[in-house]
């Protein structure tokens, strides 16, 4: 397929061989290669949305996700950690200024992995919080040397303000305990939060602070192009574009698997049969549609940021949405296609099975659950609130 004009696209495809070559190690390992991160780095792909002010790139969010796919059709566990390794960036540059200066001033390459959920707890205290707990789900860890944590405060009203912490690696050991059926690779694992953790009230910033342009950060960068947004939207696009990753290289798969087969009982030719003909055509047309779609979703994020203009709630809301149904077509064409590739494709060393186990995990984080994305964009069709209970 066609792509814009990207200068950093065009240096990933230099090491994308190699990344793709490491998948099945990978995958072994249960966590992203070092050399997958070295080739990352070389290429200053961590640096997609750092600030310039530390040597950052400030690409806009279409380059970003067009290099997410391109990564994703190689190895989908390193674009997932590797992806949110970069996204992060533009969350830290909405921290404060001292933050940022603590996060990179030392290290221009230092990153940060996350764990969102409001797992732990906290305990208000002069200068900042205490925190407590084990937080889940922290793609990249092992690569990362810092942690963005997800908590719940309490507000002036009592109200809960979901809020985010940022902690150095020194705060937390890795539980090596990711054992699951996709994005083996992503090394998804647990930080054990070291008891009392002081967070700095200059390391926390209010996740509704970060969506509204009111967080410490907002304002230090007025010549970037791509700061004038929304935290989230930056954050959860990634999954989106991998999930396109994975169906796209899914239909080279299938072409090459069905090209040259043949039926063991009777010798026919699997690649000329019209039942085979007419699955890669939908899903080509499919995976195509979601492509489009994306793009046009992508754009509108990098035209309102250019204007320096924030989203409404509409727009939020099929922002949202729009990238869990195009997971969900995704995973639909990549289905169509696993399920009359052949009992070969069941093996474990076949690429296929493991495209089709990391297609269906794209659709198992709290962004791309498409049933509530469903009622969220429902309800904002509808003129209704936005549902509280519904992240």
């Amino acid at each position: 397929m066609m792509h814009r004009p990207n200068p950093l696209l065009d240096k990933l495809q230099e090491i994308l061989p190699r990344i793709a070559e490491n998948a099945a190690q990978a995958e072994q390992d249960r966590t992203v290669p070092e050399e997958n991160i070295r080739l990352l780095k070389s290429v200053k792909f961590h640096r997609a949305l750092q600030p310039k002010a530390y040597g950052g790139l400030e690409i806009s969010l279409p380059e970003l996700t067009d290099c997410i796919v391109a990564i994703a059709g190689a190895c989908g566990g390193t674009a997932w950690a590797g992806s949110l390794l970069a996204t992060h960036s533009h969350q830290m540059a909405m921290f404060s200024k001292q933050a940022q200066d603590e996060f990179w001033a030392e290290d221009p390459d230092a990153t940060a992995s996350s764990s969102i959920a409001p797992f732990g707890k906290v305990e208000e205290t002069e200068g900042g919080v205490l925190f407590n707990g084990d937080m889940k789900w922290s793609s990249g860890c092992d690569h990362a040397e810092w942690a963005i944590l997800g908590f719940l405060r309490n507000g002036e009203n009592g109200e809960k303000i979901y809020s985010f912490g940022v902690v150095s690696r020194d705060d937390y050991e890795i539980e090596d305990d990711w054992y699951a059926a996709g994005m083996r690779s992503s090394g998804t694992k647990t930080l054990k939060i070291k008891p009392d953790t002081f967070i700095p009230e200059h390391r926390i910033e209010a996740a509704k602070d970060m969506m509204t342009g009111k967080s410490a950060g907002f304002g230090l960068y007025p010549d970037s192009k791509i700061f004038y947004a929304p935290y989230r939207p930056y954050f959860a696009c990634g999954f989106a574009a991998i999930g396109l990753g994975i169906a796209e290289r899914m239909l080279e798969v299938y072409r090459n698997i069905t090209k040259n087969r043949v039926r063991a009982y009777t010798g026919a030719k699997v690649g000329h049969a019209t039942p085979a003909l007419m699955r890669l055509a939908e899903s080509t047309h499919q995976v195509a549609a979601a492509r489009a779609f994306m793009e046009k979703t992508w754009d509108e994020h990098k035209a309102m940021s250019e204007q320096q203009r924030y989203p409404t709630d509409e727009q939020l809301a099929f922002w949202r949405t729009n990238q869990a149904y195009a997971v969900k077509m995704c995973i639909e064409a990549v289905d169509r296609l696993f399920e009359a590739a052949g009992g070969s494709c069941w093996f474990s060393d076949n690429e296929a099975q493991r495209l089709f186990r990391d297609s269906h995990m794209t659709a198992a984080h709290a962004y791309t659950d498409y049933d509530v994305c469903k009622q969220i964009l429902g309800r904002s069709l509808m003129g209704m609130e936005p549902d509280p209970t519904m992240v």
